[in-house]
Order: structure tokens, then sequence, then C-alpha cells
């Protein structure tokens, strides 16, 4: 492996370890703390938090999905409301973020001026309205490194003494999500290079929900379950379905576990809620209607997390996990 090709951790506001010398390296300015490298044996991995993993202060983690509507720019605004409450926290988003088109006005009228101000402390997953204008162009151009790889979605980064893992769930644009496929080999590769005491992963569709038609459970994600449970993941993400809704922890296949995943449906971001469909098992709590974040403190081996409503929303939800 010549000099050029050494594997690197990418650090908090830019800075490089160089995993052969140990040697920290300055760079001038702040980089944003996404991962933008290959398999993680010859990439990088996002480091946001500057403790050790597994011996790190609780970080915070927030977002939704599904958040912006061009002619309902205000839902957004409301949601960008809470997470300026939070200005230490670290921002997800659960795809369509642009709940259009995805087109590059879209993002500069809607999500620029909500949710765009928290851009430098946000790792975005992408959803099927962010490609459908352009094949999702616009949407990595307007991300950029908080996207992951230009034109693959999928990567990871570490948050407190957790590593967190983004998936792309638009399965065609990426060669796949079943075994064997490149993003099913990655993930692979990325949960046995990092086995952290906790794992949450989070991508647009939900395996398991109780949403609308269109918006309920999905198998074409049983392999990310397949993958993610092996590797002892504790908690996964989703939006698509207009609605909040909490599983208890659960196998791929849908059976209660206590040493299962725990799965979120946040699709809360903006975008008009929906109405469930017929209740999936394992579902513990499910509300629509109410526009909100949902909030994850990270500690050393657990979780607890807050459904935050908007100014006016009175529905919440509140609780603690352990990972294992």
């Amino acid at each position: 492996m010549g000099a050029l090709d050494l594997p690197q951790k990418r650090g908090h506001h830019g800075a490089f370890l160089s995993l052969a010398t140990g040697c920290l390296v300055v760079v001038a300015g702040f980089a944003p703390a996404t991962t933008n490298g290959g398999f993680p044996a010859s990439g990088y991995l996002g480091i946001v938090s500057t403790g050790a993993v597994g011996n790190a202060s609780p970080a915070t983690l927030i977002g939704a999905g599904d958040i912006c509507v061009t002619p309902a720019v205000g839902n957004a605004q409301a949601t960008a409301n809470l997470i300026a409450l939070e200005p230490s926290a670290h921002v997800f988003t659960l795809g369509d973020n642009s709940n259009e088109e995805g087109t590059a006005t879209q993002y500069s009228d809607c999500y620029r001026p909500t949710w765009g101000q928290f851009l430098g402390r946000t790792d975005a997953a992408v959803g099927n309205h962010d490609y459908y204008a352009d094949g999702a162009v616009s949407y990595f151009q307007y991300f950029a490194e908080a996207a992951g790889p230009s034109g693959r979605g999928y990567y990871s980064y570490d948050l407190g003494g957790w590593h967190i893992v983004v998936l792309n769930g638009e399965c065609e644009a990426v060669g796949g999500c079943g075994p064997g496929s490149p993003q099913d080999r990655w993930l692979v590769a990325d949960l046995a290079a990092h086995p952290a005491t906790c794992t949450l992963a989070y991508w647009h569709e939900p395996r398991f929900s109780s949403g609308a038609p269109g918006q309920s459970s999905n198998p074409a994600y049983q392999w990310f379950w397949e993958d993610l449970y092996a590797y002892h993941a504790d908690v996964v993400l989703n939006g698509h379905a207009h609605d909040y809704e909490r599983f208890a922890p659960q196998t791929p296949t849908g059976q209660a576990n206590a040493t299962g995943i725990r799965e979120f449906v946040v699709g809360t971001g903006g975008a008009g809620q929906k109405l469930f469909g017929a209740v999936q098992p394992n579902s513990e709590v499910r509300h629509t209607g109410t526009y909100g974040v949902l909030k994850l403190t990270l500690h050393a081996s657990s979780y607890d997390w807050q459904f935050l409503p908007v100014a006016g929303g009175a529905f919440t939800d509140a609780g603690t996990g352990t990972c294992h």
C-alpha cells in the first residue's frame, strides 16, 4: 500500500489520524464529519465525537424524515425550530428531505432556509422523493459530504461511543440491497470492522410499519435487518410512513425478542401526515397528525428517546433502552 493509500480516520473539525503512524495531522478549517470512502478496509470513518469509543460522554442525535414540501415550508420550519433548541445535537434525516421531486430549487427554497441551517452537523439519508427529478443528482450536490459518497448514499460515522450506519434504501439505484450486493458487502465489512457496544442504523423506508398503503412494511429491507441483527445492532430509524411509530425489540422476521432491534418510524418532519393501515405485530406506540422530531441521548451502553412535538402539539413519547 503506497503512502497516499494509508487508511485514515476523519476527526472532528478536519483532523485526520493516520492509522499507520498514529500521528495527528490538523487540516485548517472545518470539514463535515462524514465518511466519503469505500469499504472500511480502505476507506474513511466519520468521527463526529472526539470521545473514545466505549468511554464517551452522552451524545445527542436528533431528526426526522419526510421534511420539505415547498407550499408548506412552515411545517419544516416548525420542526427546525425544535432542532435549534439543541445546538450540540447531531442531526439525522431519514429521507425525502424534499418530499416533492428532489429538484435543486426545492432544496434551495424549502430545505435550505429551514433544516439547512444545521447542514454542518447533519448526516442525511436519501429517500425515494429525493430521486424523482434527476436520480438524486441535486440531492447529492446540495448535501455534499453530509450525504456520504456522491451517488452512493451509504456510509458510516461514530457519535460518542456509538457506531452509526446510514443506508440507501433505493436499492435499484445502487445495485441492490440483498445478499451479495455492493451495499450488503459494504455493510457486513463495516459492521465487522466497528464492533461497538451500541450500533444504530437509519435509512428511508421501514422494514416494519403500520403506515398507510404504500407506506407499510417492506420486506425489501429484510437483508439489512439480517446483517444488523447478526452484528447485534440496537436501533433502526426510518421515515417514509408519514406518522410516528415505535416498535418493541424484534428479530428480522418480526418475532419479539429482548435482544432484538428496536425500530422507530419518524416521518414527521413536515410532509402531510397520513392515517395508519393494518397494525403490525410488536407495534408499541403509534401516532399521526403531529409534526416533530425524535431526540436520542446515546449513553455508553444505553439510550433514551423522546419524541418532541412542534409548538402546540400535545403528543410525545419517551423511554429508555439498553444495548446488547
